[in-house]
C-alpha cells in the first residue's frame, strides 16, 4: 500500500481555487452544533490555504438527506460557526443543486484567503453513485482539490473521488495525513510489538479485521461482545451473552491460524455478568464477576472482568504500537465501563505509539477523559475499519501520489 500522497505542503495554492472537501457531518439540535469536534479538527488545514493566499471553497455532506434538499441538513449553521472559529466570514453558498448561481458567483467575486462553504453535497443524488454530471459541477469551481474528510474515505463520492480525477491536483490535507501516517503505517510497518484490541459487539462487523490483524500483529485481544462467539466456540457456557452462532467456524478458524502463526490470541478468562440487560442503558445492574468457564446459563457476559483487564493491560505494557476499535463492554452503563476504562487507562499510561480506530473506542476514550493520552484518535469509524482490514480506501487512492 503505497502511501506516499501530495499534501498540502507540498503545493501553490496562492490566487488559485481551492476545493477542498471536509468532514463536518456534525451532530445538530435545533439548528444547533452539539459538538464541534469535526469543525476544530478541519481549522489547521483551511488556515494553512487561507495563509498561502489560496481561494478556499469548502465542502462536506451532513446526515443523509438522500438526494434531495432539506433544510434541516443544511450547512447554514456551519458556516456560521465556521465564521466564528476562523475569525473571518465564511460566505454561504445557498443553493439547492449546491453548484448554482450563488456559489458560482460568490466563486466568481472571490479575492485571495477568503472562503465560502457550499450547501450539503448529498442535496445532489449524483454525490453518493459518484455521478460524472456533479463531479464536473465541483471540478468548473476550482484549480485545485484538498481532501480533508477521512470519515468519507471508504466511499467513492463525487466530492472526494469523483471530482479528483477531473483536477489536475488531488493533495490530502492534514488531517488525512495523519490518519495515513498513522493507521496505514502502523498496520503495514508497526513498530513492534504490535498489539491489536479488537471489541464491540459483532464478531460479523470484525472479520476481515480479525484476520487480517492475526497475520500484522503479535498480540491480538479480543474484548467486547464478540468475545462470547470465540468463548463458545472454544466450548464455554456463554449463558445468555451475545452470540453469533453462525460465526463459530470462523472463530475456531482464527484460534487455529493464530496458532499456526505463532500469535498471542488473548480471550476474556473472567466476565462481568448482569442478569438482564439495562433499560435504560445507564439504569443500575447487579453484576457478579464468574470466570469464562463458569459462567452460569442464566446471566449474561456485559463486560471483561478484572482479571482479564488485568491480563489485558499487562499485554500493552511491553508493546510499541497499540491499535485499539471497540469497547470491552456496554461502556455506555458506569458499572460496565470498568473494562473499557482499564483498557484505556493501560493505554494513557504507556510509551507506545497508542491509535484509537474510531467509532465507539473513540467516543469511549474521550468520554472517559483520556484523549489527549492516545497518540492518534481516527476520526472515522468504517474508513479506519477499513483501513485495519487492509483494504485500499477511494478517497486515500484518489489523492495524487507524489
Amino acid at each position: 500500500m503505497a502511501l506516499n500522497k501530495v499534501s498540502v505542503d507540498d503545493i501553490n495554492v496562492n490566487g488559485k481555487r481551492v476545493l477542498c472537501r471536509c468532514d463536518f457531518n456534525v451532530p445538530l439540535k435545533e439548528g444547533k452544533i452539539t459538538d464541534e469536534n469535526r469543525l476544530v479538527a478541519a481549522l489547521p488545514t483551511i488556515k494553512k490555504l487561507i495563509a498561502d493566499g489560496g481561494k478556499v471553497i469548502l465542502c462536506s455532506h451532513l446526515g443523509k438527506p438522500k438526494g434531495e434538499p432539506k433544510p434541516e441538513l443544511s450547512l447554514a449553521p456551519v458556516a456560521a460557526r465556521l465564521t466564528e472559529l476562523l475569525g473571518q466570514e465564511v460566505k454561504f453558498a445557498a443553493d439547492p443543486e449546491v453548484v448554482g448561481p450563488n456559489a458560482k458567483a460568490a466563486v466568481e467575486a472571490m479575492k485571495d484567503g477568503e472562503v465560502i462553504l457550499l450547501e450539503n453535497t448529498r442535496y445532489r443524488v449524483e454525490e453518493t453513485k459518484n455521478g460524472e454530471a456533479f463531479s464536473k459541477d465541483l471540478a468548473s469551481l476550482c484549480d485545485i482539490f484538498v481532501n480533508d474528510a477521512f470519515g468519507t474515505a471508504h466511499r467513492a463520492h463525487c466530492s472526494n473521488v469523483g471530482v479528483s480525477e477531473l483536477v489536475d491536483t488531488a493533495a490530502v490535507g492534514y488531517l488525512m495525513q495523519k490518519e495515513i501516517d498513522f493507521l496505514g503505517n502502523a498496520v503495514e510497518n508497526p513498530v513492534r510489538p504490535f498489539v491489536a484490541i479488537l471489541g464491540g459487539a459483532k464478531v460479523a462487523d470484525k472479520l476481515n479485521v480479525i484476520s487480517n490483524l492475526l497475520e500484522k500483529c503479535d498480540t491480538l485481544i479480543i474484548g467486547g461482545g464478540m468475545a462470547y462467539t470465540f468463548l463458545k466456540a472454544q466450548g464455554n457456557e456463554i449463558g445468555k451473552s451475545l452470540v453469533d452462532d453462525s460465526k463459530l467456524d470462523y472463530c475456531k478458524e482464527m484460534i487455529a491460524k493464530a496458532e499456526k502463526l505463532g500469535k498471542k490470541l488473548l480471550l476474556p478468562v473472567d466476565s462481568a455478568t448482569i442478569t438482564d440487560f439495562p433499560n435504560p442503558i445507564d439504569a443500575p445492574v447487579d453484576v457478579e464477576v464468574y470466570d469464562s468457564d463458569k459462567m452460569p446459563a442464566d446471566r449474561e457476559g456485559c463486560d471483561i472482568g478484572p482479571k482479564t483487564a488485568e491480563m489485558f493491560a499487562d499485554a500493552v505494557k511491553s508493546a510499541k504500537t497499540v491499535v485499539w476499535n471497540g469497547p470491552m463492554g456496554v461502556f455506555e452503563n458506569p458499572t460496565l465501563a470498568a473494562g473499557t476504562i482499564a483498557v484505556a487507562k493501560a493505554l494513557a499510561e504507556t510509551d507506545a505509539t497508542t491509535i484509537i480506530g474510531g467509532g465507539d473506542s473513540a467516543a469511549a476514550v474521550n468520554q472517559l477523559g483520556f484523549g489527549d493520552k492516545m497518540s492518534h484518535i481516527s476520526t472515522g469509524g468504517g474508513a479506519s475499519l477499513e483501513f485495519l482490514e487492509g483494504k485500499e480506501l477511494p478517497g486515500v487512492a484518489a489523492a495524487t501520489n507524489k
